[in-house]
């Protein structure tokens, strides 16, 4: 997958989180790990991935979550800097930080479904 092509569906994702409000919250969580999960290799997207987790942490008043959070946006430069990120981690302060994971089902079809979403049509170029 090409950054571009990551990128692009990484915002689809936050898209589908921002539409999302009537959801119940495990189900929008399960969209934020999704952008983690795919935006963790590129230090900006993974970075706005936990800035949206500490958002919504904020917004339940989840204050684990919330500490869980600001531990990890301090750690996402660090892990950037030494290479050290757990691949597949969902990101949550739920699991540890440090811990490579399986991707969850749930998440490898979120991010499967934004993949899709957002491919271009063979013969199609970026705009530019």
């Amino acid at each position: 997958m090409t950054d571009a092509q990551r990128r692009a569906a990484f915002t689809h994702l936050l898209h589908s989180f921002r539409s999302s409000q009537d959801q119940a919250p495990a189900q929008r969580w399960l969209l934020l790990e999704a952008s983690h999960v795919l935006g963790q290799q590129l230090l900006g997207l993974h970075w706005r991935s936990h800035c949206w987790m500490l958002r919504h942490a904020l917004q339940l008043r989840d204050g684990g979550e919330v500490a869980g959070q600001l531990l990890r946006l301090a750690l996402v430069p660090a892990g950037h800097l030494l290479d050290r990120l757990p691949r597949g981690n969902t990101g949550r302060a739920t699991v540890p930080a440090t811990l490579p994971m399986d991707m969850p089902p749930a998440v490898s079809a979120l991010i499967a479904e934004a993949l899709r979403a957002t491919r271009r049509p063979p013969g199609r170029r970026a705009r530019t």
